[in-house]
């Protein structure tokens, strides 16, 4: 035998007996459980995941742009402007489709546990509905929660309260914009709407009967403040009714968007950028643009609903153009004003 192999095979027996060598473990291939806590002043504020999914950015991002006759109106991005979203997705080291983020947002005020959103619940296959898991992960039960404000009546936004059509928050009033309502709830509108839009008005219905049927949904006029330190704030445009919500508390603010955002490094640079699912693009463009300004001016905390999860930080304004900053992950859960 050659000296090279005698070599070789004394170093393995060698570290046998040393326990250097063990058997291969499986790889797990699951992520930690999908909750993030800051605190908001006294309050706390949960984000929840209920998955991520492939976004198809060709297929569904616009761009409001100005046509020959002085109008405005939205055109697919890939076609007017060929190339500049892979551009703009690859110095962020992404491409398309990016793995968007669904998320959701629980605040605890001390006297109330508010859900903001709740997730697609069966409505987007396997991707999703995972918020009730990662709601309990949290150290929370479904049936704590008093309230959910639904941001909109996108599936992705209220299919979470009644997966399978079966309620899942047995003592939560489910509020959401009149507005909104009317429109998801009109079968005129359901005729007129798109083909890729018909799926949600199904979806509102099967997800909001058994919390009507109950008298656990209670609509709200705009502009209302739901809860002592939350504020209905109208934000229209990605739908006819579309809602945030501002969350003070001792001297701070956070504002749960919802969907003024889909793909964070397309839209920051580029509040022009729309998609197919907005009933007004030019509306949801203004108010979107409002929002950058106000929160890098006063310096609000952002909770989003498609920003990588958790989807919490602030906006800056840079030469003209806005950039996200994502929260400093922190294990430091005290009132923010001690």
């Amino acid at each position: 035998m050659k000296p090279i192999r005698i070599v070789a095979i004394l170093t393995f027996v060698s570290s046998l007996s040393h326990g250097q060598v063990h058997a291969g473990a499986p790889q797990v291939r699951n992520q930690a459980p999908g909750f993030y806590r800051i605190m908001l002043g006294r309050v706390e504020i949960t984000a929840l995941l209920d998955g991520t999914h492939p976004f198809p950015v060709h297929d569904v991002m616009t761009r409001n742009e100005t046509m020959p006759g002085g109008d405005r109106k939205a055109v697919k991005l890939a076609e007017s402007h060929p190339g500049r979203a892979d551009a703009v997705l690859a110095a962020s080291d992404l491409a398309a489709p990016v793995e968007g983020s669904i998320n959701a947002f629980l605040v605890n005020t001390g006297d109330r546990l508010i859900l903001i959103d709740s997730g697609a619940g069966s409505l987007y296959g396997a991707c999703c509905g995972h918020l009730l898991e990662n709601l309990r992960a949290s150290g929370y039960r479904p049936e704590q929660i008093d309230e959910i404000y639904l941001t909109h009546l996108h599936a992705d936004h209220v299919g979470g309260i009644a997966p399978e059509g079966k309620p899942a928050f047995a003592n939560a009033t489910i509020r959401v914009n009149q507005k909104d309502l009317d429109y998801w709830l009109d079968a005129k509108n359901e005729n007129e709407a798109p083909k890729f839009l018909k799926p949600m008005f199904e979806g509102d219905r099967a997800s909001l009967k058994p919390y009507r049927e109950s008298g656990q949904l209670k609509p709200f006029s705009e502009g209302q403040e739901l809860s002592p330190g939350i504020r209905a704030i109208p934000t229209p445009g990605h739908t006819p009714g579309h809602t945030s919500y501002e969350v003070s508390s001792e001297g701070q603010t956070l504002l749960v968007w919802g969907d003024l955002v889909h793909v964070a490094p397309i839209q920051f640079p580029d509040p022009a950028v729309t998609v197919t699912y907005d009933s007004n693009p030019l509306s949801a463009e203004l108010e979107r643009t409002a929002a950058f300004a106000r929160a890098a001016r006063t310096s609000t905390w952002i909770a989003a609903a498609h920003i990588a999860f958790p989807g919490i930080g602030h906006i800056r304004s840079v030469d003209g153009r806005f950039e996200w900053l994502p929260a400093n992950y922190t294990t430091v859960l005290k009132p923010t004003n001690d």
